[in-house]
């Protein structure tokens, strides 16, 4: 069997609680997510590191807590349910599909925000040309109702982002959430 075919049969618990404060949204999982089950587990990726930084919980969570996302209300998904050691090998399709699957997703469990993470996400999901420049934070843009936020994405591939770049960024979620009244300081 080949890799990418082993990889296939494997898939991540979403963790979504009803109406989320805020529903993080990834593009698909890594190979070591969805082998352990557990989302942002790659050996690199500095997700929970910067949600505790960011104050955006109030103690160090690991990938294996990541259930615990839902006691602050935070839910956790991605667009393409396959994993993959990287994007590349995505697929339009998967892609397009991906996104009527979370636009239902999200209409079901009504997030007040959704937090892409990862330009490359938002990208798709609104349409952005690659030449054209996104910063992260709040966009103007909506998502099935929800507000719309944009984090680099934590992973250790990352490499247009500085480590502060990203924290900043997970900061000013913080504050945008806290500022209405969506996210408990």
């Amino acid at each position: 069997m080949s890799g990418a075919r082993a990889h296939s049969s494997l898939r991540l618990t979403d963790r979504l609680p009803p109406r989320p404060r805020v529903l993080f949204v990834g593009i698909n999982p890594g190979v070591r997510s969805a082998q352990l089950d557990h989302h942002f587990a790659g050996h690199s990726n500095r997700f929970w590191k910067l949600l505790f930084e960011s104050r955006l919980t109030p103690e160090q969570l690991a990938a294996e807590d990541d259930a615990r996302m839902m006691e602050w209300g935070y839910g956790l998904t991605n667009l393409v349910p396959r994993p993959t050691p990287g994007i590349d090998t995505l697929t339009r399709d998967e892609y397009v599909a991906g996104l009527r699957v979370l636009r239902r997703k999200v209409r079901r469990v009504q997030p007040r925000i959704v937090a892409f993470v990862g330009v490359t996400l938002f990208r798709f999901v609104f349409g952005v040309a690659s030449g054209l420049p996104v910063t992260t934070g709040r966009q103007w843009q909506m998502f099935e109702g929800a507000a719309v936020f944009v984090l680099p994405n934590p992973s250790g591939r990352n490499a247009h982002f500085s480590y502060a770049q990203m924290l900043a960024a997970f900061r000013e979620l913080q504050r945008f959430s806290t500022a209405r009244g969506i996210v408990e300081p």
